[in-house]
């Protein structure tokens, strides 16, 4: 964590881009934002947070910060997570407001002052919206149950909008501040400083390089992440589905009753019996394996794991 993670007046913006993997994507995206920025009267930083990549992403960014003093470099020890990443990028910022985009030129750096200018009309957090998504058939169905999960967490109408192309005002990092926890949603942090939210629409191109690093079974294991991490729903989940059988198990009973009063004899067969019996044990086992995942996450943050390590940085200190 920075020692002081207060804005420097020197430093209006800074830009944080969480690199794995990404060591082709590099030169040109710098390049890009360096020409954006050109653009813009405010002073500025650039932050590349190295998540444990295992190409020479590092090396690239050493190599690009030496003629570039704008630019910082972290190094993680390992591969964390994006979130993980970008979680340790917002807190060395020392900008006023904060962009965050990836680093596979799917985000084009030449929109960035449309989510400032939106930024500007009174909003603490703007998403940048793929006016289409560029992804295929199972990874477009995994990021709709990754905003489904997100909308459940945030509790945020914007949730569905939500990109990994963002800006926001430093102020809300307050809110998460001293967060310890390995499962991180930077998404549902900010929702815990501010609820002024805004979406607007961003070109959204192929990926020029490589294929993503997000697959299908991820991008679920995410949303698993983010709804036991940060919500209650299943809890509530659990317990209306206990209540329903209850209900269940009851009109059961009178109708076995009922038909043993009526008709003479009870329910004839061993299917309804076992049935029955399934459907029950069934629920419960569902809920059990819910308030596991709730004790599994508490135990985690018992061992108050820290949600990532820096390794090294480079580039000029901007405080």
């Amino acid at each position: 964590m920075s020692a002081d993670p207060t804005p420097s007046p020197s430093v209006e913006l800074s830009i944080i881009i969480p690199v794995y993997n990404s060591q082709e994507a590099l030169p040109e995206l710098v390049l890009r934002l360096e020409q954006v920025m050109a653009s813009q009267a405010v002073a500025w930083e650039l932050i590349l947070v190295n998540d444990g990549s295992r190409d020479q992403s590092w090396q690239v960014i050493q190599q690009l910060q030496t003629t570039r003093p704008w630019m910082r470099g972290i190094d993680l020890m390992r591969n964390y997570g994006q979130h993980n990443a970008l979680l340790c990028g917002i807190r060395e910022a020392r900008g006023a407001q904060i962009v965050t985009l990836d680093d596979d030129l799917q985000h084009p750096p030449e929109e960035i002052p449309k989510l400032l200018a939106k930024l500007e009309e009174g909003f603490d957090v703007v998403y940048g919206t793929p006016q289409q998504e560029q992804h295929g058939l199972w990874r477009d169905m995994a990021s709709r149950i990754t905003k489904l999960a997100l909308q459940s967490a945030m509790g945020a109408a914007t949730a569905r909008q939500v990109s990994a192309f963002r800006a926001f005002r430093s102020q809300l990092r307050d809110a998460f501040l001293d967060y310890r926890n390995t499962y991180v949603s930077i998404d549902v942090l900010l929702t815990w400083g501010s609820n002024r939210f805004a979406a607007i629409p961003v070109e959204h191109r192929p990926r020029p390089y490589g294929a993503s690093n997000y697959t299908f079974k991820k991008l679920v294991r995410h949303a698993v992440n983010m709804i036991t991490g940060f919500s209650v729903l299943p809890l509530r989940l659990a317990s209306l589905m206990g209540f329903v059988f209850s209900l269940f198990g009851l009109l059961v009973l009178v109708y076995v009753i009922g038909r043993y009063l009526i008709l003479g004899y009870s329910v004839p067969g061993f299917p309804f019996l076992a049935s029955t019996i399934a459907i029950f044990s069934g629920v419960q086992l569902f809920a059990l394996g819910i308030i596991g995942e709730y004790l599994a996450r508490m135990y985690f943050r018992s061992m108050d794991r820290p949600p990532y390590v820096v390794r090294r940085q480079t580039g000029v200190d901007h405080g």
